[in-house]
């Protein structure tokens, strides 16, 4: 079954756009709904993002993949899931959507539709968190992906990311197209754009760990057994 290039683009724009309103947008809910406890923040958002990526992915899983991140489009490119094209296309849309979402999520709730976020989050810590976050996150994806179980992707993803809020001093970005846009909402899920290259630079990192890790626990992995469908 072949997909237009085009459809694909418009999905992955759409899902990286309201994937950066539901995480932003749930980070200014929770900032306002329990303004004088951080953990029920936390709590609050990472229910939010856990619930509604799993929806993402279901509704533009068939269209695109459902990637919504330049570091899983480069992961399913070098492993032949990906034309190397389509991925050239893939991370600017994916880029540009997580901006657009978070301009959404702030005229949502009223804010300054630009607000560039003060949070500064580039502490090894917090490095070292987005590269464990981002290569449980790879694991999960494509450990699916090359065992042909690929319509378990969306509860996975959403239970992963849900979990890695908690286990992970960064809260677990795990994307760097999310890490651009949320640079652009002064709030509870902002970070600070000094900080935004340790992320990018971290899970690039994850992605190198994964590639080797990936190809040792599933050698035998088939083509047709990539979780994401991608366009032809």
């Amino acid at each position: 079954m072949t997909r237009p290039l085009s459809r694909a683009l418009v999905a992955e724009f759409l899902g990286s756009l309201l994937l950066a309103a539901l995480v932003i947008g749930s980070g200014i809910a929770a900032q306002r709904l329990s303004p004088h406890d951080v953990g029920v923040q936390l709590l609050e958002n990472a229910a939010a993002t856990a619930v509604g990526l799993f929806a993402l992915i279901l509704v533009f899983g068939p269209v695109s993949g459902a990637h919504f991140n330049p570091v899983v489009s480069l992961v399913d490119a070098v492993l032949g899931g990906l034309p190397w094209r389509h991925f050239s296309l893939y991370v600017p849309v994916q880029v540009i959507g997580c901006v657009a979402g978070a301009v959404v999520a702030n005229v949502l709730f009223d804010a300054t539709p630009i607000s560039i976020s003060t949070t500064d989050r580039a502490s090894w810590p917090h490095g070292f968190s987005e590269v464990v976050a981002t290569l449980g996150l790879l694991l999960v994806i494509f450990s699916l992906a090359r065992t042909g179980r690929g319509e378990k992707a969306a509860a996975a993803v959403g239970a992963y990311i849900g979990a890695a809020y908690w286990f992970t001093s960064s809260t677990s970005f795990a994307n760097p197209a999310i890490t651009v846009g949320r640079a652009f909402s002064d709030s509870f899920a902002g970070i600070a754009p000094s900080s935004v290259p340790t992320y990018i630079v971290a899970q690039l990192v994850a992605a190198v760990i994964a590639l080797p890790l990936l190809r040792l626990l599933y050698p035998s992995a088939r083509s047709e057994d990539v979780v994401v469908p991608n366009p032809v």
